[in-house]
């Protein structure tokens, strides 16, 4: 139930209005709320010269706002039906015209911690929890709302500076006028100029160097050098160009006579030795003769928006690679479970053919490498979730280190340096061993004569590992693989985590190897960050959140162990995919349980009502008709609690509830789908007791 806000009738201040000659500027504020009482009450403390309240009383009438008009300021509820204030402001956020637009949280609820982190992370500049001070309010919308009025003051300003430019030149008697005119411009410019990442220049047109007179200080916030040291020596500004920009850039300004200005991106060396981007718009100023007189420019730092448009790039490569994997990856893992189903009853009836019993190990090794690798590309992508565990990296890396060497081959020396209290991590067992094996793999390619791989891992107290991402919240455990091999020049290391991005041979490399590592590290909450020099070898590092409590203890499973066999329970198999289904039974009826089978949730259901004495409900999760997984188990557990449910799906959707209920992902394996089912029916059988059992093994 929304709070009511308490209107207050303020009156407008003359300081609240910015003047444009004697015409008031009128700035939109943008209120969203699904209660018309609160949106009446905003309008009511926010009424005054100049501000205009739009109303929205819902997220989709708030986005078609956002298309219709620019606002200064949006007040936001968070609270709402279907489209909450978090999904709006990611929206709002994800539209480049809007994505600058300042959001202010009204809430009177989720006043913690965490809701109010996510809030900043959706977008928000500030919260204002309900009931509302109206003064307060004001003052915070006033802020922005003058923050625009000066902004859209720049814009004028410098499409009015242009014009009197321009008219300079054809209009002789005007001049002096100008002139004053633009003086007293640049001084209120001048004010705002000095918070904004610009900076504004002047260079003489009639010398054959590039020499640039700063006119304010914002230079040294960008660059760490001061106006004088670019006015000292003739060539500073053109030595710091970035080489791989230089002749693009001087030959662009070369041809400045014929068009009269230009834009220009390029990359610039700062006094910490950084490069920023910059973006250098520079016009041409004759005389009264024509002749070129100087240069009059504007430097804007435009570092994080190139960051940003690269990080969007790899999201949305990152979202391809999702959706394609996701929408093969149901069909495909059915198909896999056929294959490795029938494969493990095809071995029970060879074992006295050692030949043949290789030939269908083969087989089986290279369908569940088919699976590890949708499975990556899931995790990867963030389609599915990780099956965590707390783990101690002491105990799980040093076991990999005889498959690291028979893998990278003789000529590769693989070192493990650790530190002896190293703290545990919470992440999938199986997919940091693929992130390892990864990077290790990349080494070995990097090394074609050979060379060392060390892997070292070390304790990383919170703010001492940055990252890519800026690192991660508190304690990590730090994983470098490092190598001696050739190393990546900077234009590949700017992609190195591209999908399907790859310097091998065609054949050779799919491109996704490091892209999965990086996914995977997301998912985990960690970062990643990458050191390399052509010619002097390359360092991975993975930055993992340490855990709350201790590792588990490991425990080695034997490769051979003996499938638990059943004794005679009944077992309900309910599977759409008829020839997924008669695997599943088969290897069920092998393991010497009594088994019935369904089509579909409807069909189980008639099963159990007429049938009953059924001690366990293995059900794949997507199915068609009524009834999908996660209905029919919960309909199984209102209905006949002494049931117990084993789920089973080849992909999972974030948007499917399966509740608690214990799941096995298509393709298992016959020793784990017996292992699973004994655990379902003689122990907890939830979730968490699965997975327990799972890291412990």
């Amino acid at each position: 139930m929304t709070e009511q806000l308490r209107p207050s009738a303020l009156a407008p201040r003359p300081e609240d209005a910015l003047a444009v000659g004697t015409d008031l500027l009128t700035v939109k504020v943008l209120a969203v709320d699904d209660d018309r009482r609160n949106l009446l009450a905003v309008q009511e403390m926010l009424r005054g010269p100049g501000i205009e309240v739009v109303v929205a009383e819902s997220g989709e009438e708030a986005l078609r706002q956002v298309l219709l008009h620019d606002f200064a300021v949006i007040l936001l509820d968070v609270q709402m039906p279907r489209i909450d204030g978090y999904e709006v402001a990611s929206m709002v956020r994800g539209r480049q015209r809007s994505s600058r637009v300042p959001i202010i949280f009204l809430t009177a609820f989720n006043k913690d911690e965490l809701h109010v982190f996510r809030g900043y992370s959706a977008g928000a500049v500030d919260y204002v929890f309900k009931p509302i001070e109206p003064l307060i309010l004001r003052s915070k919308v006033e802020i922005f709302v003058d923050l625009f009025r000066k902004t859209e003051e720049i814009r004028r300003q410098a499409a009015e500076e242009r014009r009197l430019l321009m008219e300079n030149l054809r209009v002789r008697g005007e001049k002096l006028r100008a002139e004053q005119s633009l003086r007293r411009r640049d001084e209120h410019q001048s004010l705002v100029l000095k918070a904004l990442p610009i900076a504004l220049y002047t260079a003489s047109a009639r010398e054959d160097h590039r020499r640039l007179q700063f006119t304010n200080e914002s230079v040294k916030a960008i660059t760490g050098y001061a106006p004088k040291d670019f006015a000292d020596t003739l060539d500073f500004w053109e030595a710091r160009l970035n080489p791989d920009d230089h002749d693009r850039v001087m030959a662009t300004l070369s041809g400045i006579g014929e068009s009269g200005s230009v834009t220009l991106e390029y990359r610039w060396r700062c006094a910490d030795g950084s490069e920023r981007n910059i973006l250098d718009q520079c016009v041409l100023i004759r005389d009264d003769e024509g002749r070129r007189r100087e240069y009059f420019g504007l430097w804007f730092d435009i570092t994080e928006r190139k960051e940003l448009e690269q990080s969007l790039l790899h999201a949305s490569k990152l979202e391809a690679v999702g959706r394609l994997t996701g929408g093969i990856a149901h069909d495909f893992n059915n198909m896999l479970s056929v294959v490795i189903g029938n494969l493990d009853l095809l071995q029970n009836t060879v074992q006295n053919d050692e030949r043949a019993l290789r030939r269908v190990r083969f087989a089986i090794e290279g369908a569940q490498r088919c699976a590890d690798l949708t499975n990556r590309l899931l995790a990867f992508s963030r389609r599915q979730p990780l099956q965590t565990s707390r783990v101690d990296l002491n105990d799980l890396v040093p076991t990999m280190l005889e498959l690291l060497q028979r893998t990278l081959g003789e000529r590769i020396d693989v070192q493990l340096e650790a530190d002896p209290d190293l703290w545990p991590i919470e992440v999938d067992t199986t997919q940091l061993e693929s992130a390892i094996v990864n990077l290790a793999v990349n080494a070995r390619d990097a090394m074609p004569d050979g060379g060392k791989l060390t892997i070292a891992m070390a304790n990383a107290p919170a703010g001492t590992a940055a990252g890519r991402g800026g690192g991660v919240d508190g304690d990590a455990v730090v994983i470098a693989v490092s190598d001696t091999g050739t190393g990546m020049a900077p234009d590949v290391l700017e992609r190195v985590f591209e999908p399907f991005f790859t310097t091998k041979e065609s054949g050779k490399g799919t491109g996704l190897g490091l892209s999965m590592v990086y996914g995977f590290v997301s998912q985990s909450k960690g970062d990643i960050a990458v050191d390399s020099q052509p010619g002097e070898g390359t360092t991975i590092r993975l930055i993992l959140p340490r855990a709350e409590t201790a590792a588990q203890p490991a425990r080695l499973r034997a490769v051979e162990a003996a499938a638990p066999r059943g004794d005679g329970e009944t077992i309900l198999v309910v599977e759409d995919d008829a020839k997924v289904r008669q695997v599943a039974v088969s290897t069920l009826a092998a393991l010497g349980f009594t088994v019935r089978e369904a089509e579909n949730g409807d069909e189980a259901v008639e099963a159990l009502r007429h049938d009953g004495g059924v001690d366990l409900v293995l059900s794949d999760v997507r199915m068609p008709g009524s009834l999908t997984g996660g209905a029919l188990a919960r309909r199984i557990r209102q209905d006949w609690p002494d049931t117990r449910i084993l789920l089973t799906s080849g992909y999972v959707e974030a948007d499917e509830d399966i509740g608690e209920f214990d799941i096995i992902y298509k393709p298992y394996r016959l020793s784990e789908l017996a292992e699973r089912v004994h655990a379902a029916l003689h122990g907890a059988g939830g979730r968490d007791d699965a997975r327990q059992r799972a890291a412990a093994e």
